[in-house]
């Protein structure tokens, strides 16, 4: 953007908002953390409103948070195109600035050509054409523009991140170039926890929501109607056509995919967890109500007791459950967490063709006798939607994550659960349809979920077309190590603190109404110990 056109886009100081929404998102998270990552749509003006951040940190006062600022493009039209919107913020904000000028930046015994504003407050803003090999002896604010274009990423953030030490800020901002771009690889480590920057995702949908198409309207001076909207959201989407996925929707290009690959599967598998798996005729469904409840009772009793009482006492426990009722297998998986933060299940269940209320019986029946039971997520999606209600009304909605499976949802708990197999922290049985369910997890428009048709099925160990399998003890599996991340208070601490109002909220303070199920102390606070 030209500086004249920059002028144009600046809004008049009557207009109330002049940076939008998503705009304003990213300049509080680079203020108040000192590494930013921003994963971002094309043609949002993001580059755009940092130059605001720029300008404010380079025209203030060391004693009010001034520094300089080092703007890296990988080309020389970006930087020049950023230097020249910081000169217009500056003159917006009334900052005592220099006209841009241009000079070389000496690069070890290399030159680089770049731009230049300097301030006031004896802070400059130089925008480079190129990666330096090194910072060294330089502090400030580092932003990295499109850092998925750049030559070695890794160097760079290296040199950048050597600022810290001396109260710097580092910002990562890109488009996506491909799930296997390095850039690519930080947004992910970032999502598994393993780095401790803040993540920012902005889609071209999350500015069309902010006010994108009508800011376009103003400086146009043009009138935003609501089918002109549509409209232009359809020519700008035309316009990338297949690559408006990656380029538009920020979901890094590589097609469909295996996310686990079965060498890292297997390298988690364990002898000793068994899994119990249990199935009814349909015909059971209408069998009387006491026949169903005496007839699950003795499963509960003859299979899962045992396992559930070779349980640790001293280990916290949680779950998580992919619910089905017909067609697709309906599986419970608990887990202990272990000292060494190893997430080992106890057993894995696999219900098949079981009603609703017997589902509800058994589940209950196993939670109240987990050990030291943190907290558990369940699928709320579609009749999923059902037990996850009764089960939070029972033991906390605070310890019961309802969740609706979504992209969104995997995007962001794939990544940590794929990290737990990475670093060992998760374990699961050695178990041909456990492998099977596990491998059947892919990467779709570059987010790692698990497709409920097509090739990703398999027929189970009856080997019936009634036993396909759609990755359900994957499910099942992330959800339970979402359950082990989620903050929830220590049961034992809850009781040590008398705190009866959680008892009284996880259902214990009363019986369950259904007195064929139990054993009389488990419907109590003991119960659950």
């Amino acid at each position: 953007m030209t500086g004249g056109a920059l002028s144009k886009a600046l809004p008049s100081a009557d207009t109330p908002e002049i940076l939008l929404g998503y705009q304003k998102r990213l300049l509080a998270t680079v203020a108040a953390n000192a590494v930013t990552v921003c994963e971002k749509s094309r043609r949002i003006g993001v580059t755009w409103g940092i130059g605001a951040q720029a300008v404010l940190m380079a025209g203030a006062e060391r004693a009010a948070g001034g520094m300089d600022v080092l703007y890296i493009g990988y080309n020389l039209d970006m930087a020049r195109e950023f230097i020249a919107v910081c000169g217009q913020w500056a003159k917006a904000f009334g900052k005592a600035a220099s006209e841009v000028g241009e000079f070389l930046f000496r690069d070890g015994d290399d030159d680089i050509q770049a731009f230049r504003v300097n301030f006031g407050s004896g802070f400059e803003i130089v925008a480079l054409a190129s990666r330096p090999r090194s910072l060294r002896g330089r502090q400030g604010f580092v932003i990295i523009d499109e850092a998925a274009f750049h030559d070695d990423l890794g160097e760079l953030l290296k040199s950048a991140l050597a600022l810290l030490i001396w109260g710097g800020k580092v910002l990562v901002i890109s488009t996506h170039d491909g799930a296997a771009n390095p850039f690519n690889e930080l947004v992910e480590e970032c999502r598994k926890g393993r780095k401790p920057y803040a993540l920012l995702r902005i889609t071209f949908n999350d500015a069309l929501d902010d006010g994108l198409y009508e800011r376009v309207c103003l400086k146009k001076g043009e009138t935003p109607t609501p089918q002109g909207k549509v409209a232009w959201e359809a020519e700008i989407r035309a316009f990338y056509g297949d690559d408006a996925d990656e380029e538009l929707d920020v979901n890094p290009k590589q097609g469909t995919g295996v996310y686990l690959p079965t060498w890292l599967i297997e390298s988690r598998m364990a002898d000793g967890i068994p899994v119990v798996r249990w199935s009814q005729p349909d015909a059971f469904a209408q069998f009387a109500e006491h026949l169903r409840i005496a007839e699950t009772k003795d499963f509960c009793e003859g299979m899962l007791k045992p396992l559930l009482e070779r349980m640790n006492p001293d280990l916290q426990s949680f779950f998580g459950w992919d619910f089905a009722r017909k067609g697709d297998l309906s599986v419970k998986w608990p887990v202990q967490l272990m000292p060494n933060l190893v997430r080992r299940p106890p057993f894995i269940l696999e219900l098949r063709n079981i009603p609703f209320e017997q589902q509800k019986q058994v589940g209950f029946y196993v939670v109240r006798r987990l050990p030291r039971f943190m907290a558990g997520a369940l699928d709320a999606t579609g009749n999923g939607a059902y037990l996850a209600e009764v089960m939070a009304q029972e033991f906390g909605f605070d310890r019961i994550a309802q969740i609706h499976l979504s992209e969104a949802w995997y995007r962001d708990a794939m990544p940590k659960f794929k990290a737990a197999f990475e670093d060992g922290t998760t374990v699961l049985p050695k178990d041909a349809d456990t492998l099977s369910d596990h491998k059947s997890i892919r990467l779709v428009r570059g987010v790692p979920v698990i497709p409920r048709e097509g090739k990703a099925g398999g027929k189970g160990e009856d080997k019936k077309q009634s036993a396909m399998r759609h990755g359900d003890s994957a499910v099942a599996h992330v959800l339970a190590d979402f359950a082990t991340r989620m903050d929830t208070p220590d049961m034992d601490a809850c009781e040590a603190s008398g705190d009866h109002r959680e008892a009284a909220e996880l259902g214990h303070a009363s019986g369950d109404g259904w007195s064929g199920w139990g054993d009389g102390g488990n419907d109590s606070w003991e119960g659950f110990q």
